[in-house]
């Protein structure tokens, strides 16, 4: 009998530890994907893409560094600002949120 009660009471808490991991995280949820557009001028040119790859056809485009132009898609991701990369004759280079 014991031995069943202590079973018992372990599926009991186990269930409820994890109903409440499952929670959370959906009250926590936040849009950062990874993912971001770039368009010049009022024209998408890449839609949820990669960061990585929106950096790198941006800093192509403007004739800057990989670098720094990832740090902006990252801070787009999690802020969902909008950032000009640099002015094009096209019009602006910008990252946006998905």
């Amino acid at each position: 009998m014991n031995i069943t009660r202590k079973a018992v009471a372990g599926a009991v808490l186990a269930g409820g530890m994890l109903f409440t991991a499952g929670v959370a995280p959906a009250s926590a949820q936040v849009q950062q994907d990874g993912l971001v557009n770039v368009n010049v001028g009022d024209v998408t040119i890449l839609e949820d893409v990669n960061i990585g790859v929106a950096a790198q056809v941006a800093a192509q485009l403007c004739g800057f560094k990989v670098g720094p132009v990832a740090v902006l898609g990252t801070a787009v991701d999690r802020s969902g600002d909008t950032v000009t990369v640099c002015n094009s004759d096209q019009g602006p280079v910008t990252i946006r949120q998905n």
